[in-house]
């Protein structure tokens, strides 16, 4: 099923009254005893929930007046019941009447909600019309462990919940593809009843951190990670502390990481912590992208205001844009995706900003000297090892300052072909060891050599490192590598990979905002998470 791209008129509209209401946090109970239950129920209350949702199925032994009442008045959360049978993915496998007698007590007891499936909503609804308490709610859901379908075929299944006599719709399904989530995106904010829609599985992540976006009553955080009631669901720690979720509405500009795999990244700490600080109504999220193209052809409003690029998107990401930035042109390779306001998608390579700059400090460092007009790099030799995307980078960031550079790869072919574009030299990876035409060179190791786990390598010797002033490592696991201990025991200068991979975060900051970074707000995250 082809996704609709989500425009910005489907937002324009989402101003009924289904949506006065901020979107609840609730936090599944998993306990398997009473006990456990009201343990996680404080622990809730202390994280920051605002509802707790009580799994009855999950309970190894279950009488039912008394343990409702036990959790249903000693909880200080409002409270959800659920008792999922096992055909609805859940693990009761007892008599239907008993499961649903269960409910309707958890209603007289006072529950705030109950959840009941769509398969027996109608008979259910029936059986307690005219007994419901005032504050008191009936969810009916439907869950879809297979895929997402089509939007007219979710559009009648909420047509079929409504007519159950639902109070809340809930809708779950399953996310083949990250595109999927904006089919549940458009029935939220279209919808005239309040509505919980979620994407299950990674690929569905930003369902559940963008649901106060998209108007959705209510979305579930996990007390732990370990702890999920369903695929792909965060914690509720991470949605409140790392993705912002109560600063989220319908006004917030979303931006993000596009990758595969992407769960890793450490930007979604940086940029969100950066958006709170300076009072920007923007959230940064992860996005486990498969393809690109259907990514960029269905998150297609300005709402969606750029991205950051990794594996193995870097290079594929370029045929989706509308404008590239000169070298990133050159490079042939982008990190970093704004939507200016006519809603063009234009890309820029941060990382050899990153990279240069922080060697050009290097460089002013051991000199002394006041930063001038020109670059420190003008005329210096500049030797980069490795070919690859990194190694273009810094051999054209360094070519654009007026550096002589020097490409090594372990194929001479593929150093020759980036060094003849830079206007350099080519050289095997071998060659390196006895190559210095002149002392004070500039060394940049862009390959994985001495990279986790094996930290004992080196790209070049000990005693080769001499010739050189300033010696660059790409990669920041480990943050001192073997490379660099050595050179700064031969006196040079040594840059760490971690001041590119912070460098290249200030630039696309300042890209994605029209401000400049909170370079120490930053390099304290960095410091403590990385």
């Amino acid at each position: 099923m082809g996704s609709l791209p989500f425009t910005v008129s489907d937002l324009q509209t989402s101003t009924n009254g289904a949506r006065s209401s901020p979107t609840l946090l609730c936090t599944p109970l998993m306990g398997t005893t009473v006990d456990q239950m009201l343990i996680e129920m404080g622990k809730a209350k202390e994280i920051g929930a605002d509802v707790v949702e009580i799994r009855l199925d999950c309970l190894r032994t279950f009488n039912p007046r008394p343990d409702l009442e036990i959790l249903i008045k000693r909880s200080s959360l409002p409270t959800l019941v659920t008792y999922r049978p096992i055909w609805e993915g859940g693990q009761y496998e007892g008599d239907e009447n008993k499961r649903q007698d269960a409910l309707r007590l958890a209603m007289e007891l006072g529950a705030n909600y109950i959840d009941v499936e769509l398969e027996v909503a109608h008979d259910f609804n029936s059986s307690i019309n005219g007994k419901k308490p005032d504050n008191f709610k009936v969810i009916v859901s439907s869950h879809n462990f297979h895929n997402t379908p089509s939007a007219e075929a979710i559009g009648n299944l909420v047509a079929r919940i409504q007519a159950t006599g639902a109070d809340i719709v809930k809708i779950a399904t399953t996310a083949l593809d990250i595109t999927d989530c904006a089919r549940i995106f458009q029935i939220m904010v279209h919808s005239q009843v309040p509505t919980i829609g979620i994407v299950m599985g990674e690929r569905g992540l930003i369902s559940r951190l963008l649901s106060p976006k998209f108007g959705g009553y209510l979305t579930y955080g996990a007390l732990e990670a370990g702890a999920i009631s369903a695929p792909g669901q965060p914690t509720a720690k991470d949605l409140l502390d790392l993705y912002n979720f109560r600063l989220i509405g319908p006004d917030t500009k979303v931006y993000g990481i596009i990758g595969k795999p992407v769960g890793h990244s450490k930007s979604p700490l940086l940029f969100n912590a950066a958006f709170k600080s300076v009072g920007l109504d923007a959230v940064y999220v992860h996005y486990l992208v498969d393809d690109v193209e259907k990514f960029f052809n269905t998150y297609s409003s300005i709402d969606w205001s750029g991205c950051s690029c990794t594996i193995p998107h870097k290079e594929a990401a370029l045929k989706c844009m509308d404008d590239i930035d000169p070298i990133a042109k050159k490079i042939g390779a982008i990190n970093n995706i704004v939507r200016r306001p006519d809603g063009k998608l234009i890309a820029f390579n941060t990382d050899y900003i990153g990279a240069i700059s922080a060697i050009e400090d290097g460089l002013r460092g051991l000199n002394g000297t006041i930063p001038s007009a020109g670059s420190p790099l003008a005329g210096k030799l500049f030797v980069v090892l490795g070919a690859g995307g990194a190694g273009k980078s810094l051999a054209y960031g360094a070519a654009q300052k007026g550096a002589r550079v020097v490409v090594a790869n372990r194929t001479f072919e593929r150093a020759k072909e980036l060094a003849d574009k830079v206007g350099g030299q080519a050289m095997t990876l071998a060659e390196v060891e006895n190559f210095h035409p002149e002392e004070g060179m500039v060394l940049a190791n862009t390959t994985s050599v001495g990279m986790k786990p094996k930290i004992d390598l080196t790209p070049i010797s000990k005693e080769a490192l001499k010739h050189y002033c300033v010696v660059f490592d790409a990669i920041y696991t480990p943050k001192d590598t073997r490379l660099l201990r050595e050179a700064r025991e031969t006196g040079a200068v040594v840059v760490y990979g971690t001041e590119m991979l912070i460098r290249q975060g200030f630039e696309q900051y300042k890209n994605f905002t029209g401000l400049p970074a909170p370079e120490d707000l930053f390099r304290q995250l960095m410091e403590k998470h990385a």
